[in-house]
């Protein structure tokens, strides 16, 4: 289906990003979408809104780096709606990554060769992500973060920039990787890891 009008969920820092990425790409960007925006204008252009009225061939991008945040927002405020996928012109990916609906991909951005990318993630700029990754929906790889081949990060986990996880590694769903942090060996769901080796802080349920 294509694209005929393309909105921006969000209106901060990261939507300005995304904003000019879009322009780049000369995707039809109208406005941007954001309960707390109504009068701002995003890049001196477009229009912040609190609602739009819906159109079939409307597309729509989530803006907001809060993973929790970002999956509420797909499904509840923009349920059913049609989601692009926005890939900068200096990102390297590879013919054979797979990158799904909702995702954008930042300037300087590797993903090689039969990584899969989910739903409304976020791939940092100069993040890199090699061969045979699987990232589930709903991550956050920050800038300059470094993921070796066959790494696998579950749904919902925040990886901090610059951080390195050797190959084979499996993060877990919902947990966080502190900046700088070297991760090598398996993270469990729910826990925040730091440091070089990667040490667990907090867990789940403290």
């Amino acid at each position: 289906m294509k694209i005929e009008r393309l909105f921006i969920y969000g209106s901060g820092g990261h939507a300005k990003v995304i904003a000019d990425m879009a322009e780049s790409l000369e995707m039809p960007l109208v406005a941007a979408l954001d309960q707390h925006g109504p009068g701002k204008v995003l890049l001196d252009k477009y229009p912040v809104y609190t609602t739009v009225e819906k159109e079939d061939n409307d597309y729509f991008i989530i803006a907001v780096g809060n993973n929790q945040v970002r999956k509420r927002i797909s499904e509840q405020e923009l349920k059913d709606c049609n989601f692009a996928i926005i890939k900068d012109k200096s990102a390297v990916i590879s013919k054979y990554a797979v990158i799904k609906t909702g995702t954008v991909i930042m300037p300087g951005a590797t993903v090689n060769v039969d990584a899969e990318i989910g739903q409304h993630c976020i791939i940092n700029t100069n993040a890199s992500i090699d061969h045979d990754c699987k990232i589930d929906d709903y991550v956050h790889i920050s800038p300059n973060a470094s993921l070796a081949g066959n790494v696998l990060v579950g749904t919902g986990s925040h990886i901090g920039i610059g951080a390195t996880i050797i190959q084979g590694v499996k993060i877990g769903e919902w947990c966080t990787v502190g900046a700088g942090a070297v991760i090598i060996k398996d993270v469990p769901d729910g826990v925040t890891v730091v440091g070089n080796p990667g040490r667990l802080i907090k867990g789940k349920d403290e």
